[in-house]
């Protein structure tokens, strides 16, 4: 017997996966964390039994809800799967798959399409924050066509509005967490933020790179992995966020001077790989670390906090670009704008199948919120 769970199958940004409706969803997290590795085939180095991509970009699952919380429409939490592991990260957020959010919000009947563009106001569960997304709609339907392109997708497509300029602290309670631009450990230069997602930051040549380097070089490189990780471990404690070695917050993001006429060079880290292109996430935080006063990624730009600044960030596949905003009153670091454009393309809708042992069907969750429960990590 076989249970079936209707979803529509969603490149988002630089990812892809399933976005699910949380009343179609176990309320029950551990029959919840079996199904969602049913659906995707976890774990299994291929995910050969599931819907899964096989590696850490296409093995992600969205859950959308009404929402309760006053300034949201929808609530969004993310599941973060891994091919080879039985293990879910609820813990963070994933600004790619959160692009896709908005359209599915109003294919499936949760937000009225407007005339023209619709805005859709999400409240992300992982991080306690709201985003709002503005949606393509000409005549009252979600247009997926469109000429904007987005380095690391072919094609182009239709552009979406994300912005993430009310996530400053969602996860720790401050822009600086530590209420430093910089943080040394083991005698190294780290800047500690959070916007997005909360992030470290550090120079290149610091950790032994150029920054330079492309995603497979990188992968191998196992002792600059474990210099990351020993770092990133370090400042989740220094960042109130408790013990992060099983997830994959704080992500480590290593720059360096730009060589293509942007604003900074980066490689982003989820944890242990190089991230194919850039994190929208990781771009948030990067953008605003580049224009804090003393940042390790302002010591790189050079600029100066402003109301609007247009970051370009390099990276393996080309660039992408933020606009954001900071205010510095009394030494007090304030997030003012974050803005990126993103694209989704809806790929199938229709329903996954899993094994009627893995879930009975008789418990049904109601919201999203339901299923984030109690925190499973210290100190979120």
């Amino acid at each position: 017997m076989m249970t079936k769970i209707p979803a529509i199958l969603y490149r988002g940004g630089t990812s892809k996966g399933p976005l699910i409706l949380a009343t179609d969803l176990p309320r029950e997290r551990p029959i919840l964390d079996r199904v969602l590795l049913a659906a995707m085939g976890s774990p299994h180095p291929r995910q050969i039994d599931g819907i899964g991509g096989a590696e850490i970009l296409t093995s992600k699952v969205a859950i959308v809800s009404k929402s309760s919380h006053p300034e949201a429409d929808v609530d969004y939490l993310f599941a973060q799967l891994l091919p080879d592991s039985s293990e879910i990260d609820y813990f963070a957020m994933c600004g790619n798959m959160l692009s896709a959010v908005g359209p599915f919000a109003i294919e499936r009947g949760l937000v009225p399409a407007r005339a023209s563009t619709t805005d859709v106001r999400i409240f992300n569960i992982n991080t306690a924050s709201l985003i709002k997304v503005r949606v393509e709609t000409p005549n009252g339907e979600v247009t997926y066509d469109g000429n904007h392109a987005i380095d690391g997708v072919n094609g182009t497509a239709a552009p979406l509005v994300v912005d993430f300029s009310a996530t400053a602290g969602g996860k720790t309670g401050a822009l600086l967490p530590t209420g430093r631009p910089i943080d040394l450990i083991k005698g190294i230069e780290v800047t500690c933020i959070d916007a997005a997602n909360p992030t470290i930051i550090v120079a290149a040549e610091s950790v032994g790179i150029t920054g330079y380097e492309k995603k497979p070089e990188l992968d191998q490189n196992r002792n600059v992995i474990e210099l990351l990780q020993e770092l990133r471990v370090a400042a989740g404690y220094l960042m109130g966020l408790g013990d992060c070695r099983k997830f994959v917050l704080p992500k480590p993001i290593v720059v360096s001077r730009p060589r293509n006429g942007g604003t900074i060079n980066g490689r982003d880290f989820v944890p242990d790989k190089c991230h194919a292109a850039f994190s929208v996430t990781g771009a948030i935080a990067l953008s605003a670390a580049c224009v804090v006063p003393g940042a390790v990624a302002q010591k790189v730009t050079g600029l100066s906090p402003s109301a609007e600044t247009r970051i370009s960030i390099e990276h393996p596949f080309g660039f992408i670009n933020v606009d954001v905003g900071v205010r510095v009153v009394g030494g007090k670091v304030t997030l003012e704008k974050a803005n990126t454009v993103r694209t989704c393309r809806k790929l199938f809708d229709g329903n996954i199948f899993v094994p009627r042992r893995v879930w009975d069907g008789t418990s049904k969750a109601m919201d999203a919120a339901s299923l984030a429960g109690p925190s499973e990590h210290a100190g979120a």
